[in-house]
């Protein structure tokens, strides 16, 4: 480690540049040196000598047209030259933590300092911070593009502790917010207040932002993600991009969670809730009577005046069932040739089985299809847990439970073969005299 600063110190000049560098000029002076060469008319001479920079220097920065920070080129003799690559693709991996890129360097044969390793991560920690403040600053023009997030609050139902998770839909360019309670978090609860927001607003943009939520999406372990195909039936349905933020990167959502963070600071306080409705009530007036109406921070209009400039740029829901009525499913078909549905289950084929098919629910009808094609259809069926089989789907009722076939036959009544019951038959005469009282 010795030696490794001592060739830092050998080849660095006295402003902390390499010996052969340019000095840096700041944007101030760069700005003053313009001043001086364009409006005063000094030749560089005089501006050097002024500036008590070089000739060199003020001639280089009257040649650009554009004031450019200095960049030094990267070093390849230092120990942490061969793993330069690495550290700059894992360093957003780990929060730009020094101390853990320490400890995996050494794992792959570094052999320098802690403190290198600090050097070289501090740029390109202040670099993010930089691209994430301007990030919250993006703007997208009217009906491009809403932000999707979840919050939760903490709250009493009279005395009794109670958690209450609020979805928060927000328009880009408008900024105005579309507030709503819900019990969970689950993805029924999602695609419900996704279409109560399309409904407040009338229409939707073409693009949702959304956090990497679980219950959408999931890592495909190559750095892509594998969409929920119930999520993805829905933004198709519904005919809109949904786009995630960058990973390590959710301040590229800042709207929508500083909508999160506006409701928890001004509706929750001071307010007392009985129950869930009356929650999710005064939340519903909140939304039209102070988060619509107040001076947006940002950009220092209400929400409800610029949604005006909005709404004309949204794609249109009216008249467009809900998904959960019209949208397609996609659904594996049992051992048993079922297709489960809303806790009812509807046969297909029994060459099917194991094979994916797409429900679809339209006019008290659920038709079934696999690669494109009608397979099923079957009446919907009221109610829970009930069972709708049509008996060309199958190769006969022993071979559609695998249950009846592996238990024990009844035993052979006078010789009779397996399965087969001797069963005496009488006259009706019979049964008549004994409800008569007589003897058969």
């Amino acid at each position: 480690m010795e030696g490794e600063a001592l060739r830092d110190h050998e080849t660095m000049g006295p402003e902390g540049l390499a010996l052969g560098e340019e000095p840096m000029v700041r944007e101030e002076r760069w700005k003053e040196i313009h001043r001086l060469h364009d409006q005063d008319g000094l030749p560089i001479a005089e501006i050097a000598r002024r500036l008590d920079l070089d000739r060199k220097t003020v001639r280089r920065c009257l040649s650009q047209r554009a004031w450019r920070p200095y960049r030094r080129a990267p070093r390849s003799d230092t120990l942490l030259a061969a793993h330069r690559e690495y550290v700059q693709a894992r360093a957003p991996q780990v929060r730009y933590s020094a101390q853990i890129l320490f400890q995996e360097l050494r794992q792959r044969g570094y052999e320098g300092s802690y403190e290198t390793v600090k050097r070289f991560v501090q740029p390109l920690r202040a670099a993010e911070s930089l691209a994430e403040r301007a990030s919250v600053r993006f703007e997208t023009p009217p009906g491009q593009q809403s932000q999707i997030d979840w919050g939760q609050a903490r709250i009493h139902f009279r005395l009794q502790p109670a958690v209450v998770h609020l979805f928060v839909l927000t328009l880009g360019f408008s900024r105005r917010s579309f507030y709503h309670a819900a019990l969970n978090e689950r993805l029924p609860q999602f695609l419900e207040a996704h279409e109560r927001a399309f409904e407040h607003f009338g229409g939707h943009t073409r693009e949702h932002l959304y956090d990497r939520p679980r219950t959408i999406c999931a890592p495909n372990g190559e750095g892509g993600v594998i969409w929920n195909p119930t999520f993805k039936s829905f933004a198709d349905y519904w005919g809109f991009e949904p786009r995630l933020c960058r990973a390590y990167r959710a301040r590229t959502k800042g709207k929508v969670e500083s909508g999160v963070k506006y409701v928890k600071r001004n509706f929750l306080p001071g307010r007392a809730f009985v129950d869930f409705l009356d929650f999710s009530e005064q939340l519903l007036q909140w939304n039209h009577e102070i988060a619509d109406v107040r001076l947006h921070g940002t950009t220092h209009e209400r929400p409800i005046d610029r949604f005006a400039a909005e709404q004309p740029h949204l794609l249109p829901v009216s008249g467009q069932p809900s998904f959960r009525l019209e949208a397609r499913f996609t659904r594996m078909v049992a051992d048993d040739f079922l297709v489960s549905f809303e806790t009812n289950r509807y046969s297909v084929p029994f060459t099917l089985i194991g094979q994916s098919v797409e429900v679809h629910r339209r006019a008290g009808e659920i038709r079934i299809f696999h690669a494109g094609r009608l397979v099923a259809s079957h009446p919907e069926l009221c109610g829970k847990y009930q069972l709708h089989v049509l008996p060309e789907h199958g190769p006969g009722a022993l071979a559609r439970n695998p249950r009846q076939r592996s238990s024990t036959p009844p035993p052979s009544v006078h010789g009779a073969a397996p399965w087969t019951l001797q069963v005496e038959v009488r006259d009706l005469a019979a049964y008549e005299t004994l409800c008569t009282g007589g003897e058969a």
